[in-house]
Order: structure tokens, then sequence, then C-alpha cells
């Protein structure tokens, strides 16, 4: 080894190692979180992507180089996504009961969460791409990026977008929520985004449930709502 950092950069060049320093760190900061009472500002996310965006910048690692080793996890996606249709079917009965308050709530928060965004992006005269990579902001990242791929926009932009939204959501919800006096956790779990719905899990099952049937079905209302809004927008402009 002729550096000091010669282990280093044999090391990175190891796919294996990112996937490993990606769970190592999850890790000690859901541990933090944990110490700290499930506090909405001690976000697990939060903290790993801090922590991983120091380490490459510290390192001067390409984030290509990163992605090749820690895909898998973005492969996982998919599955967990998918996967949101278990708590689907084992609380049917109560979907059923709150059907049509749910259904208001998915309509008028999509279209809420799309249009103002596309609509501040417009007023900003902000470039088409970047304009469409913000509309599917509000969606879990594994079906926003596929939305924003489709329509021409950028995925990275969009998966940054979607946990910047989703960070802010952990954090700020459940303080708003306490601050409205509302404490039905169906209600607070349905109002979470994706990385929400993390956190979701750990304050109440239901509440958990709740935000795993909004995140997917809130990806298929969306799916259909963006391309819609996008293209108003790009006529009118």
């Amino acid at each position: 080894m002729g550096t000091p950092f010669a282990l280093w950069v044999y090391l990175s060049a190891t796919p294996l190692l990112w996937l490993t320093l990606t769970v190592v760190v999850w890790v000690f900061a859901d541990w933090l979180a944990q110490r700290a009472g499930r506090n909405p500002l001690v976000n697990p996310v939060m903290i790993t992507i801090v922590a991983i965006a120091v380490i490459l910048v510290e390192t001067g690692t390409p984030y290509g180089t990163y992605f090749n080793g820690a895909q898998f996890v973005y492969f996982l996606l998919g599955p967990a996504t998918v996967a949101i249709a278990l708590p689907l079917y084992k609380n049917w009965s109560t979907v059923r009961r709150k059907a049509l308050p749910m259904l208001a709530a998915l309509v008028a928060g999509s279209t809420t969460a799309i249009v103002s965004a596309v609509a501040v992006a417009a007023a900003w005269d902000v470039p088409r791409s970047v304009l469409i990579s913000l509309a599917p902001k509000s969606v879990t990242a594994a079906v926003a990026m596929s939305i924003s791929d489709h329509l021409g926009g950028l995925p990275s932009l969009t998966a940054v977008l979607v946990v910047i939204t989703g960070v802010l959501g952990a954090v700020i919800v459940t303080p708003l929520m306490n601050a409205m006096r509302l404490h039905d956790y169906a209600a607070r779990g349905f109002a979470a985004h994706g990385i929400g719905a993390a956190r979701a899990f750990t304050v109440d099952p239901l509440a958990g449930t709740m935000a795993g049937i909004a995140m997917g079905l809130n990806a298929v209302f969306s799916s259909l709502l963006v391309p819609v809004f996008v293209r108003l927008f790009m006529a009118g402009g």
C-alpha cells in the first residue's frame, strides 16, 4: 500500500462496501432515533442521507460508484411498494368503512401536492425537465422515478425531491397533528408520505397500516394525474 488512502481506494472499488456502509449507517441512525425517543427531528433517513453524503464528498467518491454498490437497496423499493397490498388486505374492513373520507382525502391531497408544485415551478419558469421531475415528488420513490422518466424528467432529481418531501413530512406531521389535536391514528397515518410511513409504524400499528395504504393509493392516483397536469401546464406555458 503506497499511500495511507490506498486501502480505502481498493475497498471503495468493491460494490459490497457501499451496501454494507449504507446498512451500518442506517442501523446507527435508527439507534440514535431510538435513544431520542423517536423525536421527529431525529429522523434516521435524514441522518443516513447526510452521513453518506459527507462520506462521499470527503472521500471524493462519485455517486455512480456508490450507486453501483448500494443499488440493491434501490431494487428493494419495488417489492416494498408492492408489499403495501398486505396491510390493505388485512385491514380491508376498516378501509371499506372509511372509504369515502379516504377517497376525498386522497383526491384533495394528491391534487394539491401536484398542482402546487407544478404551479410554483411554472411561475418561476424552471426548465421543463425540472418541472416534470418536481411533479411526482409526493409519490413513493420507485413510482415517482418511473413517472418522471416516462414524461421526460430527471429520475435522479425526482428521487432527491421525494426524499426531501418525505423527511420534511416525517418531521412536521406529528407536531402539526398534535397542534391540531388530531389523535385519530388512522387519519394521522393516512397523511404520511413514504418515509413518514416508516415512522408511522413506530408510532402506532394502525397509523403505519393507513400510511402504507395511502402510499399505495397515492402512487396509483398520481400516476394517472401527474401526466394530465404536466401537459396542461406545458400547454398553458
